[in-house]
């Protein structure tokens, strides 16, 4: 715990995602988290404005680019990991049970010909592998329940827990996309919460409650003292009648069919076809949460 990396995250408004670059500052090695490739859907169009944001900060330091790392395939933006890798020729790294999040969704898209063996990353991490950014020792904990695959990345005194636990005047990610599991979330938030009280808890999205400014960074002692739902549910009983109350009455994510085929991908758009053009892939009915 000794060990703090240096933080910096980067809010994205469209998706309310933060991306992150975390840094040895003794070495000037980094990684990047959870990249997030602009795509606006009402047009089809793609961009690298974040992303690029990312790498001109990274530059600016003089810092080394190490890894990009993953935390789950997300459900409302498109990750960037591919583009950032072609760029920069760093390593791309996902938890191991991608696999599972794999198969889930070749079945729901009908692709018969779809590596779901995690291969599109350079690096699958199993629950406690250790790595290190730099000189800083950093560990993966699988923590599932938003998703099948999901994991925390700690980092030195740092864990990046993307959608577990939000800040805590928003309380926790929801749990009802498939494979996902309220009593899963609550294990998972339990095990982040055990790490020491000084831990950074650094979140993957914040929806900015009351319309105040975005945060995204508090403490494990802020979120066992003040999370809306981990301060007041103390058993998972408790917390999951909490969660599945609310996440029956949420839509699915607008971008959750589009992204899913990219982010299952490794952040990989679509081959383009004999015209050139790129096409995404949108099955009609698979999925409940309708918002008529």
């Amino acid at each position: 715990m000794s060990a703090r990396p240096e933080v910096t995250g980067f809010f994205e408004p469209r998706t309310f995602s933060i991306q992150y670059v975390a840094a040895d500052p003794r070495t000037g090695k980094c990684a990047i988290i959870d990249p997030v490739l602009d795509y606006e859907e009402k047009s089809g169009r793609t961009g690298t404005v974040q992303a690029d944001k990312l790498l001109a900060f990274i530059k600016s330091r003089g810092y080394e680019l190490e890894w990009i790392l993953d935390t789950h395939p997300h459900a409302d933006h498109f990750s960037a990991a591919q583009y950032l890798k072609e760029k920069t020729g760093a390593r791309t790294a996902i938890g191991e049970k991608v696999v599972d999040v794999q198969k889930l969704w070749k079945d729901i898209y009908n692709w018969t010909d779809f590596r779901a063996d995690g291969s599109q990353w350079d690096k699958l991490f199993a629950e406690g592998e250790e790595f290190r950014i730099g000189n800083i020792p950093a560990r993966v904990m699988f923590s599932p329940g938003h998703t099948l695959s999901s994991i925390t990345y700690v980092i030195g005194d740092a864990a990046f827990v993307h959608d577990t636990l939000f800040m805590p005047d928003s309380g926790t990610a929801r749990a009802d996309f498939p494979g996902g599991s309220s009593q899963a979330l609550w294990n998972s938030i339990q095990a982040i919460l055990a790490l020491p009280d000084e831990t950074r808890i650094f979140t993957g999205h914040d929806y900015q409650p009351g319309g105040r400014e975005p945060r995204w960074e508090s403490t494990v002692a802020e979120q066992k003292a003040t999370n809306i739902h981990m301060s007041k549910c103390k058993t998972m009983d408790a917390f999951k009648a909490v969660r599945d109350a609310r996440d029956k009455t949420l839509p699915m994510p607008k971008l959750i069919l589009h992204a899913l085929q990219i982010n299952t991908n490794g952040g990989r758009l679509p081959e383009p076809e004999s015209n050139g053009r790129r096409y995404l892939k949108i099955p009609l009915n698979a999925l409940e949460g309708a918002s008529w």
